[in-house]
């Protein structure tokens, strides 16, 4: 489980221990030692607030025995879990018309160019790929190799490869040639106007420089 998974499974369990109580705390009896020292990190956080002396005097007064430590969510942490609730998630598709798909891993750059993408939808003449906008959106972050996870069909990583091809004529290239070079996925215009082929070039990178040196071999020939 990562960091984030594990600090919302806390504020999950502290919200319904509150809850369940009545009063809003999650006491002492109710958390194991390790589960209390994960709530003190996200104290620091901001997300939690431990029961001072004069709290921890009232819950033991309600409770009839004394309670020596006690937490519960701030409106940052309650915020915190509300989103991570409804926040979409790209998981790996089981199977059916969905196995088909690949795990893609962009750098921030990447996925900054992708989103101007995917928000200019309304804009292009090419849009992106259907159901590229959701997967953007449902990207989850390794924040451990700061890279964006995306399960993309072969249709929209066509379309990504579009996508920073315009914004390699406008600006940078690294982002196309670092998603050529690791999927072997490059948009070509040229190709993209001729009869039979995709709007992006698709092979792998070892194929593509073979048939591109096929290709050279012949023309001289």
């Amino acid at each position: 489980m990562r960091k984030g998974e594990r600090a919302l499974s806390v504020l999950e369990a502290l919200y319904e221990r509150g809850q369940a109580a009545g009063h809003g705390w999650t006491l002492d009896t109710e958390l194991l030692s390790p589960h209390q020292q994960q709530v003190n990190a996200l104290e620091n956080q901001g997300l939690v607030e431990l029961a001072c002396r004069e709290d921890r005097a009232e819950l033991s007064v309600l409770e009839g025995r004394p309670v020596r430590w006690a937490a519960r969510l701030t409106p940052y942490g309650h915020d915190t879990l509300t989103y991570g609730r409804s926040r979409p998630r790209a998981e790996l598709p089981l199977g059916g018309e969905e196995a088909d798909r690949q795990l893609v891993e962009l750098i921030p750059s990447q996925m900054a160019a992708l989103r101007v993408f995917v928000g200019l939808a309304d804009q292009l003449q090419v849009p992106p790929a259907d159901g590229l906008a959701e997967q953007v959106r449902a990207a989850s972050c390794d924040h451990g190799i700061k890279r964006w996870r995306l399960y993309l069909t072969p249709e929209q990583m066509e379309s990504v490869a579009y996508g920073l091809w315009l914004h390699r004529m406008t600006g940078s290239a690294a982002e196309a040639n670092r998603f050529g070079r690791e999927y072997g996925v490059v948009y070509s215009p040229a190709r993209a106007g001729e009869e039979g082929y995709p709007p992006a070039d698709v092979r792998s990178s070892a194929a593509g420089g073979a048939a591109r040196g096929s290709a050279g071999a012949s023309g001289r020939g």
